[in-house]
Order: structure tokens, then C-alpha cells, then sequence
């Protein structure tokens, strides 16, 4: 009887998370296709082209099918991953909190955006970035992107599903308690939201993350890598 309980419950919050994210996205998915075409090659310099990836909270995907990687994970709860998921991804749909069905040291690296925030509590978060140690590699990194409390403190909260609240410096002591080595935390990457305001070409991003010295204007958005020790 627990087990099906369970089981409607999760079907449940699939279903939930289908229809948000499926409203959220409306028009913006080609969109955000070509954004993800610019960013997976810029995330590809901290794990290897021949290496094992994981997306975690995966999403429609967009990251991991345009990632350069031998073996390609994507994990989310959502059911919408096993349509978006590109050939050759290896999907994953459940939950991140529960033990992660990847043999210890599996991966090179885990990469999420704009989901840990998304998490139930920090007790969760902790959770999962420690399914994430135990499955990567000595030296494979965590590599995480999102909102910044401290950026947004107001516009964090128009969004209905955003519980926990982080900044760069409250994730990386999140990853040292977890038993990883902090190589970046940077309080201002990337600007907010994808999902709201002005459509701007590929080539404006990609003069933006060659220009590092404007991300304190633009950036509301951290980006933290944790190395697994």
C-alpha cells in the first residue's frame, strides 16, 4: 500500500511538472534551443569530449543534446525528458533525491542550471550533491548555474516553484560540507531568466561570455564548480 502511495504521488508531481513547465516554456523553446547551441561548448571546457556527463534537472534537454561527450546522462522528474532527449541520451526520469542508478565514479562531471533552487529544502540539496559525489570520478567536477538570491531578491520569487534559496558563497559551502574542492564561484554569470523579456541573438551571448569584465552589469546568475577530492 506505501508503495502505491508513492506511486500516485509521483505520478502526481509529474504531471504537475508537465503542465508548469510546459505553460513556462511556451514559445521560447526554439529559442532557448539556440541559446543552449552557445553554452554546452562553453561548459565543455570543464569535462572532457570523451568523457561521461550528467544533466541533472535535465529539463527539456537542451543542455545535454548539445553537449560534446561520449556517454550522455538526463536526469529529471519530468516526463516530457524521454521526448526531448536527443539519440544516444541515456534518460533518467526520477527523482534526483533518491540514490542515483550510476555506478560509484561513473561520471566525469555533473552539470545543472536553474534547478537546485527548485528543491523542496537545503536538506535535499545536500542530498543530491552527494548522490553527485558519489557517482563522479576523483577530480570529475559539479558544475552548477543559477539564480542568485543576493541578484534577485525580489524577482526570485515569481516563480511558484523556487524554494531554496541560494547565493554562490551558500553553494560552495554546500560542496565543501559534500567533500568537493571549489575551483570557481562566481556571484554574477549569466543575466536572470530565459523565460521572460527580449530574444537576443546567438552572437550577443557569445560576445558575452568573452567579455567576463561586463558579467558584474549584466549577471544576476552564479556560476559555482565543485572537484570532487
Amino acid at each position: 500500500m506505501l508503495g502505491r502511495d508513492r506511486e500516485t504521488r509521483d505520478d502526481g508531481r509529474e504531471q504537475t511538472l508537465k503542465q508548469m513547465y510546459s505553460a513556462r516554456f511556451a514559445g521560447k523553446t526554439d529559442y532557448r534551443t539556440k541559446v543552449w547551441r552557445v553554452l554546452a561548448p562553453y561548459f565543455g571546457q570543464w569535462f572532457p569530449a570523451t568523457g561521461a556527463i550528467l544533466d541533472l534537472g535535465a529539463g527539456y534537454c537542451e543542455f545535454i543534446n548539445n553537449a560534446k561527450a561520449s556517454v550522455k546522462y538526463a536526469m529529471d522528474l519530468n516526463p516530457d525528458i524521454r521526448v526531448r532527449a536527443a539519440e544516444g541520451v541515456h534518460v533518467l526520469q526520477r527523482d534526483c533525491s533518491d540514490e542515483w542508478p550510476l555506478e560509484a565514479g561513473a561520471l566525469d562531471a555533473v552539470f545543472t542550471s536553474n534547478f537546485l533552487e527548485h528543491l523542496p529544502n537545503k536538506s535535499a540539496v545536500s542530498t543530491v550533491l552527494m548522490n553527485a559525489h558519489r557517482c563522479l570520478k576523483p577530480g570529475g567536477r559539479f558544475i552548477a548555474m543559477g539564480p542568485n538570491v543576493k541578484c534577485v531578491p525580489d524577482e526570485y520569487w515569481d516563480f511558484f516553484d523556487h524554494y531554496v534559496e541560494l547565493t554562490e558563497l551558500s553553494l560552495a559551502e554546500a560542496l565543501t560540507n559534500c567533500g568537493y574542492a571549489i575551483e570557481r564561484a562566481t556571484a554574477r554569470f549569466l543575466p536572470y531568466t530565459m523565460t521572460r523579456g527580449r530574444e537576443y541573438p546567438a552572437w550577443v551571448l557569445r560576445t558575452y561570455l568573452a567579455m567576463p569584465a561586463v558579467w558584474p552589469m549584466f549577471g544576476k546568475q552564479f556560476l559555482v564548480i565543485g572537484r570532487k577530492t
